[in-house]
């Protein structure tokens, strides 16, 4: 089946839950109105279904080839790059004044869970970019930034992010890699950098890695951490491409998934050292670099929704087709197809309000951003900073893991056949994986959720938070909409349980750090499912309760927000369990 772009839920999302016809009236968007909204996301699913989800299965299938250093991408991959940066696309999100077309993240995030349904692998390359893009405009200096971004904004060079190394992997205390001053300002770059999504290949003309690595003279840990800007080819002064840099790739992962993306181990400085320059002050690379992982990290989550949205499209398609068994009261002669049986609808249910309630978190997380960005106040933007800060743990996770448990159920509904690669549904399982890994892994976000974002301003943030999900519980009752059923009840106690949870989780991280880190992950999904619902609620309402957004926030509300409560136990009352010394018997190696 070829992918269709549900921009019918997309603006639904936008709608109901980041508020899109506020921004517009506000305006937080620009110059942007509804109608040129529609027509982007209505062009951008057209090149996704026509240019880019024909390569999903070729790339998956014939992956990407390394010899000699140079990286062949699966065929028809760079040539659907070369149109996708020619119509403009890669230049979205970007400024201005350097070719962009400065539109807000709201609506870049729309497009990018486009590009990443129909092909998650060709997806990576464009999200990477566009963060190298954001560290490089905060930090870089004029003559890099007027060098390196008009060609990066507009398609003709791509950009990488390289932290980990062989022996570092999320610790980033551990980072060896080195720079050497010269004489004429610039550093030359020695090191191993691991795990480099598109390090190397044959779609752009130039790659400009953004590497952490330290100074000589650095302090140890992650205070003495620089960035540099290390090209593939260092740029001469009239801005061509000149001479190949001295970086290599040296080999490329065999990976479970996402197979025609190239993650290459990069060898920086085997001869004389890899021309680099300082982005940013002196060891202070990594504050820099969270620039570009924050954005990723939103970026990630909306591939998270991307690849349950790709999954649920074809298992929908399959359960209306495939005919086996008959209905309870079916008058039928023949077989009735899989979707009449009431454990397929189940999981077709489960698979659409997931994704739906992880897509419309991540659009919040957008908003928030663009009025972090253009609001008029200092008040109001840095109250969006501060929700963008306690969201983003929560985009990324509990996305990622909805990617996975979509996917997974997308192969339980073709049932046998979804364990046959023809079918493509085992296609999404393996590619969703590796997205709770990506960009620190959801245990890493579950830990800067509890320990950085929860005291935001002595925890006023998440009071505030906690306060406007009551508010839209207050305004369900309100309604009384019968079609609604149990949803404010449902909504009502998953939030009482949050609040208790987040109650126990302030006081954890006073008097027992290690419960509270136990219970982490565990606190992170339940609020990432309490406020799942509470977005689809808004959903509802927005859409005047058109019977989709109805059917979705009950299903949600009645089948799956009830686990709040035992979460909540799992948090308050789980974590001994985790941490009793008895716990070393299981963990001991036995034969």
């Amino acid at each position: 089946m070829t992918y269709a772009a549900p921009v019918n839920d997309i603006l639904l999302a936008l709608k109901g839950a980041a508020g899109v016809e506020a921004m517009i009236s506000d305006g937080i968007l620009g110059d942007l109105d509804q109608n040129t909204m529609n027509a982007i996301l209505l062009e951008a699913g057209k090149f996704a279904s026509e240019v880019l989800d024909p390569l999903n299965t070729v790339g998956d299938r014939s992956g990407v080839q390394l010899k000699n250093g140079v990286v062949t991408t699966p065929d028809g991959f760079k040539d659907a790059y070369t149109k996708f940066a020619a119509a403009g696309w890669t230049s979205l999100p970007c400024e201005e004044a350097y070719g962009g077309q400065g539109l807000p993240v709201t609506v870049a995030m729309a497009v990018c869970e486009i590009w990443n349904s129909a092909n998650l692998a060709f997806g990576v390359c464009p999200l990477l970019t566009n963060g190298a893009i954001d560290s490089l405009h905060t930090a870089g200096s004029d003559a890099l930034k007027e060098t390196y971004l008009p060609k990066m904004v507009s398609g003709e060079w791509t950009g990488t992010m390289n932290l980990t190394e062989p022996q570092a992997g999320s610790d980033l205390n551990a980072v060896k890699a080195k720079a050497v001053p010269e004489a004429d300002g610039t550093y030359r770059v020695f090191g191993t950098k691991i795990f480099i999504s598109y390090g190397e290949h044959d779609m752009a003309e130039n790659i400009i890695h953004m590497v952490l690595a330290r100074l000589p003279d650095a302090p140890s840990g992650t205070k003495g951490i620089s960035l540099f800007l290390v090209p593939k080819y260092v740029v001469n002064a009239d801005g061509s491409k000149g001479a190949r840099n001295d970086l290599v790739c040296t080999g490329v992962e065999h990976k479970l998934g996402i197979h025609a993306s190239p993650t290459c181990v990069m060898q920086f400085g085997e001869k004389d050292g890899a021309v680099g320059y300082l982005v940013g002050e002196e060891n202070r690379g990594l504050a820099t670099m969270f620039i570009m992982m924050n954005a990723a990290r939103l970026a990630v989550g909306v591939q998270g929704v991307a690849v349950a949205e790709r999954a649920r499209q074809r298992a929908l398609v399959y359960a209306l087709e495939r005919k086996q068994g008959r209905a309870l009261n079916s008058t039928n002669t023949d077989m009735d197809p899989i979707a009449v049986h009431p454990d397929v609808r189940r999981m077709l249910l489960t698979m659409s309000s997931l994704t739906q309630a992880a897509r419309c978190i991540c659009f919040v997380v957008a908003r928030e951003t663009d009025v972090m960005h253009n609001a008029k106040t200092e008040a109001e933007r840095q109250a969006a900073a501060n929700r963008v800060a306690l969201l983003t743990p929560i985009a990324k996770a509990f996305s990622t893991d909805v990617g996975c448990k979509v996917s997974s159920l997308g192969v339980q509904v073709h049932g046998g056949m979804g364990f046959v690669e023809e079918t493509g549904a085992a296609q999404y399982y393996r590619d969703a994986r590796i997205l709770p890994i990506y960009e620190g892994t959801n245990g890493i976000q579950a830990i800067d959720l509890i320990f950085r974002k929860l005291p935001l301003d002595g925890g006023a943030v998440m009071k505030d938070y906690l306060a406007e999900v009551g508010a839209g519980v207050a305004a369900l009752h309100a309604l009384n909409n019968d079609d609604l059923g149990e949803t404010a009840a449902r909504l009502e106690d998953a939030s009482n349980a949050l609040g208790e949870a987040t109650m126990w989780m302030a006081s954890a991280l006073k008097s027992d750090r290690e419960a509270a880190l136990a219970s982490a992950s565990n606190y992170l999904e339940l609020f990432g499912l309490t406020v799942g619902g509470h977005y689809l609620a808004q959903c509802a309402i927005a859409s005047e309760f058109e019977p989709r957004a109805v059917a979705l926030a009950r299903f949600y509300a009645e089948n799956l927000l009830p686990a709040a409560g035992g979460l909540g136990k799992v948090v308050t009352e789980g974590a001994k369990s985790v941490t009793s010394e008895h716990v070393e018997t299981v963990l001991e190696q036995t034969l």
